[in-house]
């Protein structure tokens, strides 16, 4: 357990060497998760008083599955669509990266204190999208932080635009009571 801790704080100081670590450990795929769920129940615990209990649900559900499809997305456009000479990646070494790089939004319970919310939610999404460029430049073995850069936000749109298909679809919608 101290390990794993060690782990989450080490992601969280944007510490190059942990995201090449769980690069190569197959067995931290668990961990992985573990930090996307602990970071959006953190998210849901800090955003209580904005949009109630369920949001710890829903959020940790939703976590998982945008960390899933994010992670992939991202491994098609920089390892098959904009790869460097070096790079060689598999789904799984995203999926345990960006999972890490989601140890910052376990600062988000803070959230929870009055008049607070809105800057602990801005300082850990820019401290979670740092974590991410170098957790995507670490994982792809790409030299360049500005192509790390360029490819998170390549797949940050497709993600957007398939989430927003999907809300579309389901019914997600916002309509006027009769």
């Amino acid at each position: 357990m101290q390990s794993y801790i060690n782990r989450i704080v080490r992601a969280a100081k944007l510490d190059v060497n942990l995201y090449e670590e769980v690069e190569a450990d197959k067995g931290a795929m668990g961990q992985a998760m573990g930090v996307v769920v602990l970071s959006s129940i953190a998210a849901g615990i800090g955003s209580i008083g904005t949009i109630g209990a369920k949001g710890i649900i829903i959020g940790a559900v939703t976590a998982l599955i945008a960390w899933y499809v994010w992670a992939y997305i991202t491994y098609f456009v920089g390892a098959k669509i904009l790869p460097e000479p070096q790079t060689k990646a598999d789904h799984g070494e995203l999926l345990r990266t960006i999972g890490f790089s989601s140890s910052p939004g376990l600062i988000r319970v803070l959230a929870i204190i009055p008049g607070l919310t809105g800057i602990i939610f801005l300082i850990t999404s820019i401290w979670m999208l740092i974590a991410m460029v170098i957790a995507v430049r670490q994982a792809l073995d790409y030299q360049s932080t500005l192509r790390a850069i360029g490819v998170c936000i390549i797949g940050w749109v497709i993600q957007a635009i398939i989430l927003m298909i999907l809300f579309a679809v389901l019914g997600g919608g916002y309509s006027k009571p009769i």
